[in-house]
Order: structure tokens, then C-alpha cells, then sequence
């Protein structure tokens, strides 16, 4: 293991002036906590927070950090105490130390929920301070290292969540050399093989071409030089995850790589760079379309460089990066590179030495602004799992770069939408976004944005995001953005028909009903505001005479008792009292009848599972039924009882101008032995021979009954179907239609109540 004064000296190479007193006290606290603790390797377990120590200074860290690497397990694995640190360290320390114990349950179990929860605490801790994510990635890389110890079923988790979340996080906060060896560790453990195999073949090409990578590394030097240019060149190789990764997504095989070696040109100042590249560029041909100069437009995380493709001096393509060093460490040590310049600048300015240009590299980076950034956008009403499926997609995209017609400049995951373009605007544009102009030319919404288009987004206030947006854009922003518009667009529409049921139910109880009057009641439901109650109601999930009794706690229905359930008062209306007690007014047969369709299942009445209608009342499905998980509702008819609707029924359209004919009514299944229920199914399939029969094999192997079946010649290629089912409930109907989805003979498949 690495002593006191090794670590220290480690320091002191970029940082003389070291405070060796904590190193050493951090050093021999850790040590004395863990013990005998071991690892699973059986080394002792001290062995790991100082692994983690001498990561954070090949990062070239502070040795406050550092220390916080020594005692990041200690409040975890020991007797040691928050308090105890803060007494021994100071407070800054303490609090590390104990966001990170926190973060220790990250090494995530199998329930996505609880991985998702985990990714958002550990963001939330990051954000809070940045020295949290450095430990953190340390710790990980440490025991990335040491993966072959841990038993083999948790060995491919650990390389999984390594490479969904510690790698791209490592990527997007500008680590570059943390993000490939996470990458490459992750690797191994995933695909053994196809990295055993790319590992290998990369090898041999590295020695096979070993005398030319150096010719061309001593051509472009000298040429450098002669041209009064001091430049640092060296050549390097892809890893293989690099390597595996751009073969799936182009579908190339290794022999069709041309970009296997790169090399690199390290100058001084900015000017060089780009007089390196004019150098190379009138010496040698370049490539057209491989151009890109990140200097100018940098990364989100920060990255600047110049990449060019030229056709070098073995006639064959050679990829350069053309940097100053300062950015080269920027590359290579992301966020912890801003740490670095921090400390020079404050160093310098003390010593009058500081200038601007070191003092701006002391201010937050690119990176860490995003990820706070993604925080507050992501982490807003959406669930553990959403949360975490919109964060991958903002970690893994690589980029492009467009303008809004005012010049600003907009970074882009590659293969977004003008959608994407509007919510990374603002959430307000978004939602607006009914067009958009690319270029000056108006464009389809799913259009892919390229480099350097100029995006015009046409605005409505009348506009509400589509649910089908969600399956055009690509970045976690505009996701979860839609997801949570769709949310409100459903819960307005439950409110609605929340305040019609409601003020039916205060008319009845001979109260007068308004959302001020309602406010006084929205405490004693459980719920914050008056909307929520609305919505609540509207969904079935509080009856309407709770919401009564709770708005006037002194009410009591007595009409049950003057007037006998189902009997007639003469004015041709039945009375009916519902299971809870509330009656409900309904026509008798005072007018014509009304015809509702004799092919339903209109014999079953008071087997119905229903609340809300007396047993002696009779209650009917309408054609297109409802099953246990529909929203329902009620609608009274002269002379036939209650017709139940699904909510979504558009034959419920008919009734808006009738609200007396609409009854509030739900499922009530306990305590009943399980029976099926109707739906119609609306399929187009293929007019071929075996259709129906494959049609039918599916229904019948998903445990569904076939009740009736009409067909209607739509095309020659083409025969609408539709079925009459007879399933358990709404997930056993869903599974139902992604299955027949899936089947080949099978164009479309809808409910008929949409």
C-alpha cells in the first residue's frame, strides 16, 4: 500500500505547497476505522479509500478532496460520525463525506425504480458540490478495477449501470480519459469475448503499423517546427470500446475502419492551433466534410479542439486534433481541469502574477452549468422511472450545433427534431410549437436538424404538445417536458368533468356549488387545491357526496327514507340510492324510446358490477362495452334504465346538452367471482388466406372469447374486421391489442371507442 509520505508527494508535484497535516491525519484516522476490515480480493480494506486518494491526484486534485477520498467510507463501514469528521476536519469535509455516504446504496439493486431514485440523489448531491462527483467517479473507477473479485452474478449489473450512467456522466462533465477506462472496464465484463477479439486484432494492427504512425509523428513535427511552430506530436489508437461501438452503429467490420489511429498536435496558444492547421492543410490534401472546430463553438462539457482528415504523407487518411495544452487538460480532466486553473489563478493573483484569462477558467464550467441545468429540468413531476430514461437520453447523444434567427447558438443531441430545437429554446416555446422553419424553408416537425441550420419555430397559443410528440424528439428536456403537458391536458379534462358531476350532486343536496365553496372542503379530502379535487372526482377516485358532506359536514340525505328505492313518485322519475347512500333522480318512461343497439349484452342488469344504481333499476352495456379499468359513466333512459359508457365513447357526445341524464357510477368487483366483460375491437388485416385464422389463434391464445365477428370489404388488399370480445379487464384488452399488433397479417387494430 502507498504511505503517508508517497501520497503526499504525489501532491506536492503540482501542488508544492501542500497541507500535509490533514493528508496525514485523514491518512491515519481512515486507517485506524477500517482496521481489519478486508475486501473481497482479501486485501485490507484501507487499500481502497487509498486507491481512491491516488486517483484524485492523477486528477490533480486539492488535498481537501483527496482527504475526502481517504474517509468517503468511513460514516458507512465504521463507527465513525458525521460529527466526529466535522470536529476532526471542519464542516466542508464533513458534509462530503456524508453526501457520499448517502450515495453508497448507488451500487443499485434490480428494481429500476429504485436505481432511478438513486440517479436523482446522487445528481442532487453533485450539484450541491461538484468535489461529490469526483470522489464518487474515483470510487467507482477503483472498484471497476478490482471488478474480478466481486462474484460473477453481481459483476455484469455493476458493468451495466457503469456503463448507462458513471461513463456518460464522466463523458458529459469533459473526463475524458475517466470516461474511457470506465468504458473499457464496463466492457470486458459485458462482451468478454468481442473484447478479447477487438483488443486483439487492435494489437496486431498497432504493431504491423508501428514504423509508419512514427514517420508520420516525425514528418508533421518537423514540419511544425521549420514553420517556427513548438509542438508536442504523438499518435494514438481507439479503444475498443470505440472500436465495437462505431461497427454496430454503421455496421462495418474491422477491416473498414479508416480512422483506427489519430494523432494529436499540442501547441502553446490558441493562434498556433490554427496556424497548425493552415500548415497541414497546404502541405496535404484534406477530406472533405471532416472538418469540425470545436475551438470556436465548444462542447457542452467544454472540449475545444480542431478536427481535420487529410490525406497524409503514406497517401493514406490521417485524423488530426490540433489543441493548446491548457485545453488538452481541459480534455482529458473535464471539470477537475477548472480546479486546476482555479488554483494557479488564485496563486498567481497573490503573487501578482494572475491574468484574466487564468482568473475566467476559475468560474463554473460548461459541464457542471449543465448539469445543474438537467437537474432542474428533469426533475420536475416526473416519476423515479421517467426520470431516469430522460437522463440516459441526455447523457449518451453526441451533438449538433443550430442558431435561432437571432444568432443564438443551440447544442443539440445528433438526430433531434425542430421539437427539440423549441423546448431547448423554453418549456413555453415547446408548448407553443405548432411549425417551424428551417432555413428559411417551412419543414416538417420530424425533420433531423443538421450543423448550422438556422431554426424558426412558428408559435400558437391555442397549442397543446400531441402524446406523439414523445416518439419524435430525442432529448430528455423535450420528454419530459410533453409527458408532463399530457399530464395536465388529462387532469384539466378530469377537472371538468369533475365541476359538472359535482355541481349536479351540490344541486341535488339543494347547495349551490362554486370552487369557492369547495376550497373549504379540500383539506378534509387529502388534497392541496380545488383542481386537485375536480380531478380526483372526475377520475371516479372521490365520490361526488363525499365531496358534499366534506364542504357541509352537517348534512344529511334523508330522501332515501321518505321515498322507496325504485319507487314512483308520479312525476315519472325513479328514485334510486346507490350503496353509499346518495339517490340519484332518473326519467321513467314518459317519453319515446330510445334505441341503443339489440346486439348488446343488454340482458345482463343486476349481475353488472356497478355502484351507483339500485339493483331493481336495469343497467345495460353500450355497443362498444367498458371493462373493469374503464373510466365510466352512467346515462339514464326513459324507460330502460341505465346505458354504461366508457368515458372515451363518443357516443357520449350525444348527451352534453342533457347533464340530468348522466350518473355518476363505478366498478365495484370485490367480494365477486371473476367474470369477463364486452369490447369491440376495430382490425384491419391483410386480405390473404390464413388471416382470420392467425387473427383468431391470437385472441384465443391471450384467453379471449370471440362473441360475434363482422367483416367489411374495405380494399382489395384489405379487410376490416370487427370483433366483439369478451375479456377480464382493461390490461388483459391491452395485451390484447399489442399482441394482434405484433402478428404480421395485422395492418391496424383500435377500440371502437377509441
Amino acid at each position: 500500500m502507498m504511505r503517508q509520505y508517497e501520497l503526499v508527494e504525489r501532491i506536492q508535484r503540482y501542488k508544492p505547497e501542500v497541507n500535509e497535516a490533514l493528508l496525514n491525519k485523514a491518512y491515519v484516522y481512515a486507517m485506524q476505522k477500517h482496521g481489519d476490515q478486508k475486501r473481497a480480493s482479501g486485501d485490507p480494506y484501507f487499500s481502497h479509500p487509498l486507491e481512491v486518494a491516488a486517483i484524485l491526484t492523477d486528477m490533480r486534485l486539492d488535498e481537501s478532496t483527496v482527504a475526502v477520498g481517504l474517509l468517503h467510507d468511513t460514516i458507512e463501514d465504521t463507527t465513525a460520525t458525521r460529527r466526529e469528521i466535522e470536529e476532526m476536519f471542519g464542516d466542508d469535509i464533513g458534509r462530503l463525506v456524508e453526501g457520499l455516504t448517502k450515495l453508497k446504496k448507488l451500487d443499485l439493486v434490480s428494481k429500476r425504480a429504485a436505481q432511478a431514485e438513486n440517479l436523482r440523489k446522487l445528481l442532487l448531491a453533485i450539484a450541491d458540490d461538484v468535489r461529490v462527483l469526483l470522489v464518487k467517479l474515483a470510487d467507482r473507477l477503483h472498484n471497476m478495477r478490482t471488478l474480478d473479485f466481486v462474484p460473477p452474478h453481481k459483476r455484469a449489473r455493476i458493468a451495466e449501470e457503469t456503463m448507462e450512467i458513471y461513463a456518460p456522466l464522466a463523458g458529459r462533465m469533459g473526463m475524458q480519459d475517466m470516461r474511457e477506462e470506465l468504458e473499457e472496464l464496463a466492457f470486458r465484463h459485458i462482451n468478454p469475448e468481442a473484447h478479447r477479439t477487438i483488443t486483439d486484432r487492435l494489437a496486431d494492427l498497432g504493431e504491423y503499423n508501428r514504423e509508419t504512425l512514427g514517420d508520420i509523428t516525425e514528418t508533421l513535427k518537423n514540419l511544425l517546427v521549420e514553420n517556427g511552430i513548438d509542438a508536442e506530436v504523438y499518435s494514438r489508437q481507439k479503444k475498443p470500446w470505440s472500436v465495437f461501438r462505431k461497427m454496430e452503429a454503421k455496421a462495418l467490420s474491422f477491416e473498414q475502419l479508416s480512422d483506427v489511429f489519430g494523432f494529436r498536435i499540442l501547441v502553446d496558444t490558441e493562434d498556433d492551433c490554427y496556424r497548425a492547421l493552415g500548415i497541414v492543410h497546404r502541405k496535404w490534401n484534406t477530406v472533405p466534410g471532416r472538418f469540425k472546430d470545436y475551438i470556436s463553438t465548444p462542447k457542452q462539457n467544454d472540449y475545444r479542439s480542431i478536427h481535420t482528415t487529410i490525406v497524409g504523407p503514406s497517401k493514406q487518411r490521417v485524423e488530426l486534433q490540433i489543441r493548446t495544452r491548457k485545453m488538452h487538460d481541459v480534455a482529458e480532466y473535464g471539470v477537475a481541469a477548472h480546479a486546476i486553473y482555479k488554483d494557479k489563478s488564485v496563486a498567481g493573483k497573490a503573487n501578482g502574477h494572475g491574468n484574466d484569462a487564468d482568473f475566467a477558467l476559475s468560474k463554473d464550467s460548461n459541464a457542471y452549468a449543465w448539469l445543474r441545468h438537467t437537474i432542474e429540468s428533469l426533475s420536475e413531476g416526473d416519476n423515479p422511472e421517467e426520470f431516469l430514461e430522460n437522463t440516459k437520453l441526455e447523457l449518451f447523444q453526441d451533438q449538433v450545433f443550430c442558431f435561432t434567427p437571432k444568432g443564438r447558438l443551440i447544442a443539440l443531441p445528433r438526430g433531434a427534431t425542430p421539437v427539440d430545437f423549441a423546448y431547448a429554446v423554453h418549456t413555453d416555446v415547446g408548448n407553443s410549437c405548432v411549425g417551424a422553419k428551417i432555413n428559411g424553408r417551412i419543414m416538417p416537425l420530424v425533420t433531423r436538424l443538421q450543423n448550422g441550420d438556422e431554426v424558426e419555430i412558428v408559435r400558437s397559443n391555442a397549442q397543446t404538445p400531441p402524446a406523439a410528440w414523445e416518439h419524435v424528439v430525442v432529448t430528455g428536456k423535450a420528454r419530459s417536458a410533453i409527458r408532463r403537458a399530457s399530464r395536465m391536458a388529462v387532469r384539466k379534462q378530469y377537472a371538468g368533468l369533475g365541476h359538472r358531476i359535482l355541481d349536479r350532486a351540490f344541486e341535488r343536496a339543494g347547495k349551490e356549488f362554486s370552487k369557492d365553496v369547495l376550497k373549504q372542503g379540500v383539506k378534509r379530502l387529502g388534497h392541496k387545491e380545488a383542481d386537485d379535487v375536480l380531478a380526483a372526482v372526475g377520475r371516479g377516485e372521490i365520490p361526488s357526496d363525499d365531496v358534499v358532506r366534506a364542504v357541509f359536514p352537517d348534512y344529511q340525505d334523508n330522501r332515501s327514507a321518505n321515498v322507496p328505492a325504485g319507487g314512483v313518485e308520479g312525476d315519472g322519475w325513479f328514485n334510486l340510492t346507490n350503496a353509499t347512500g346518495m339517490m340519484f333522480r332518473i326519467p321513467g318512461n314518459t317519453g319515446p324510446e330510445e334505441d341503443h343497439g339489440a346486439a348488446t349484452r343488454d340482458a345482463i342488469n343486476t349481475a353488472i358490477p356497478i355502484r351507483g344504481a339500485a339493483s331493481d333499476i336495469p343497467v345495460r352495456f353500450s355497443p362498444e362495452g367498458a371493462v373493469p379499468g374503464d373510466r365510466i359513466i352512467g346515462i339514464s333512459t326513459p324507460g330502460k334504465g341505465i346505458m354504461i359508457y366508457p368515458i372515451q365513447s363518443p357516443a357520449l357526445a350525444a348527451y352534453d346538452d342533457q347533464p340530468e341524464r348522466w350518473i355518476d357510477v363505478r366498478w365495484d368487483l370485490d367480494g365477486l367471482e371473476r367474470q369477463r366483460f364486452g369490447a369491440q375491437l376495430v382490425v384491419t388485416a391483410i386480405n390473404a388466406p390464413g388471416s382470420l385464422a392467425e387473427i383468431a389463434q391470437i385472441i384465443g391464445s391471450m384467453d379471449a372469447n370471440i362473441h360475434t365477428l363482422s367483416m367489411v370489404r374495405t380494399a382489395p388488399d384489405f379487410t376490416e374486421m370487427i370483433f366483439d370480445l369478451e375479456v377480464w379487464d382493461l390490461k388483459h384488452l391491452n395485451g390484447l391489442i399489442a399482441r394482434l399488433r405484433d402478428a404480421e397479417a395485422v395492418s391496424t387494430v383500435e377500440r371502437a371507442s377509441g
